[in-house]
């Protein structure tokens, strides 16, 4: 008996080589464990990316906070170099010379009026006397 031999029938061609069944199931194979490959590497770098996403939004939110605060702090440097400026701080002065300049004429009208006045007072009727009279 011959060794049997695999006939296989495809359009023009008469018989299959089994050499050629082994070469196509060798790629078939390699195509199959390349791919496994492929999903592996693609999995690790999915997961990579999502690290990597992440951590960058980690970074946006100490961003975020980092600009509430630069904003809150230059909004109130702002507040404090206004209040600071010299021009109000002119008009502060101003007005605090011409409150110190009546508080003296103040004092000295107050020393005047009490100059005036001997400390002593005439006697004043009760309340009831007042009204039966009227």
């Amino acid at each position: 008996m011959s060794p049997p031999t695999f006939y296989f029938r495809l359009g023009s061609m008469e018989s299959l080589d089994p050499s050629l069944v082994v070469t196509a199931l060798g790629m078939l194979v390699s195509v199959v464990a390349a791919a496994a490959i492929v999903k592996q590497r693609l999995q690790a770098v999915v997961e990579q990316m999502m690290d990597i996403e992440k951590r960058i939004r980690s970074l946006d939110t100490r961003v975020d906070t980092s600009e509430v605060h630069r904003s809150t702090i230059e909004q109130r440097v702002s507040i404090l170099s206004t209040m600071l400026s010299p021009e109000r701080r002119q008009v502060l002065h101003e007005r605090l010379a011409t409150l110190e300049a009546t508080a003296i004429t103040f004092r000295r009208d107050i020393d005047s009026l009490r100059s005036i006045h001997n400390g002593r007072h005439p006697p004043v009727p009760a309340p009831e006397a007042i009204i039966k009279e009227d």
